[in-house]
Parts: C-alpha cells; sequence; structure tokens
C-alpha cells in the first residue's frame, strides 16, 4: 500500500491517503510537545516506540472486543488504519492521581482510587483542551447520547483490558487519554494511539516515571523510558 497525498499533520503524526479511500496511513514522527504546544522538542526514536506499542496494544483490545481502526503496520513508523472522522472528545480515565488531576484538586500524586474516574475534555487546541461534561457534548452536537454511553462503556473496557496487562509486566497505568472515530457507517471505533505519550506509566516497584512526564518536567532519560516501555510490551 502506497502513501498518497498527505492529508494531516498533526503534532505527533502525519496522516496520508492511500488508493483505498476508506484507508489511511499513519506516519509517527520524532517531535514531542507539552502543554498544549508551548513546550518542543524530539524524542529520538518516539515515532517507533509509538507506532509499535499502539499496534500491538490495538491488536490485545480487539482480540477482547474492542473494536479499533488498526488494519496493518507496514513497517516502524507507518501503519495503515480505517478512515475515521474523529469525535472531538478526549477521554480521559483515571486510575491514580496525577498530572492535572492532583494540581486541579490540590492533592497529592499516587493515590490510588477505588474505582476508576471518566473525564472528558474538548479536543480543540485553540482552546487548550477545555474539560466538559455529556450535556456540553450534546448541546455542542459533538457526539449523541447513544455515542457517549458507547465510548464511555469502551473507555471503561480498555481500562480494564490494559491495566490487567501492565500489571503483569509490573507497570502501574496511572492514566491515559483515549479517542474514539466514526467509521463511514457511523460505527464508533477507538482510534488515534496508546502510548507513552499518551498514557502515565509508573514502575509498580520503584514509582520511576516511563512516559512523556519525563519530557513535560525535564526528568532526563525520556529515550531510555519509551525505550523501556517498548520492551515491556513487546517482550
Amino acid at each position: 500500500m502506497n502513501k498518497g497525498q498527505q492529508l494531516y499533520e498533526g503534532k505527533a503524526k502525519k496522516v496520508f491517503a492511500t488508493e483505498d479511500p476508506e484507508l489511511v496511513i499513519v506516519s509517527y514522527k520524532d517531535d514531542a510537545t507539552a502543554f498544549n504546544g508551548q513546550k518542543k522538542g524530539t524524542i529520538v526514536g518516539k515515532g517507533v516506540v509509538n507506532n509499535k506499542v499502539t499496534n500491538y496494544l490495538m491488536q490485545l483490545l480487539e482480540k477482547e472486543g474492542v473494536p479499533t481502526h488498526f488494519v496493518e503496520e507496514l513497517n516502524d513508523r507507518d501503519t495503515v488504519v480505517k478512515h475515521v472522522s474523529i469525535v472531538p472528545l478526549e477521554v480521559i480515565i483515571r486510575n491514580i492521581s496525577a498530572g492535572s488531576f492532583a494540581k486541579r484538586f490540590g492533592v497529592e500524586e499516587g493515590i490510588v482510587f477505588d474505582e476508576p474516574t471518566i473525564e472528558f475534555s474538548y479536543k480543540n487546541d485553540d482552546l487548550g483542551d477545555p474539560l466538559m461534561n455529556a450535556y456540553h457534548a450534546r448541546a455542542l452536537k459533538l457526539a449523541t447520547d447513544e455515542e457517549i454511553e458507547t465510548i464511555k462503556a469502551m473507555a471503561f473496557k480498555v481500562n480494564d483490558v490494559l491495566k490487567a496487562f501492565f500489571k503483569a509486566v509490573n507497570v502501574d497505568l496511572v492514566d491515559f487519554k483515549l479517542e474514539f472515530g466514526r467509521l463511514t457507517d457511523g460505527t464508533i471505533v477507538l482510534a488515534d494511539e496508546i502510548s507513552p505519550d499518551t498514557c502515565r506509566f509508573w514502575d509498580s516497584t520503584t514509582h520511576e516515571k516511563l512516559d512523556k512526564d519525563r519530557f513535560r518536567r525535564d526528568l532526563g532519560n525520556v529515550e531510555d523510558a519509551y525505550s523501556e516501555m517498548m520492551r515491556r510490551i513487546l517482550g
């Protein structure tokens, strides 16, 4: 399958048309951004890690009954996925307090919740991805009631599957962001990526951060953390 015209370039990926209008090629970059693009840098090899990790986890989720956009990995950086229109809701699941949650509610990081929390933000960089609830999403006609319920159920299912998977490789899944898309027939599928860019991973024993927080917080060893996560996930 060949790359056609570039359709889109985001902070972490480029998307190309293919000869099939139902399929596109996603190409992962090494560019790194944080704080809605205010901080920029490069994490060498990040594109390879995020591509391979995402594809592995998407296939794992497919086996567990979660529909995804994944079709085929072409090489280290390029993957064929189903063409979707992204629902402009970022879905954040949290198992442990960290990041903006800890800051917003004035609590320390590391509080393990009795049950996972879910929150939505409006996928809009110009506005800084503001938090929103289901009523806002409906008011702005971003998604229907039925779609929101489907997305919530799928997000919690993803959490159940991934939490168990990561526990087995001695990693705590602290929190993560998901995006969903509509296929041409309106079916909702999991899209975008699941990677150290979009998840918080802590080593279960040492609580060492193995994700993009190393870049955000200038903790160093960013490339090593990404490589370590790929090693644990792919075995």
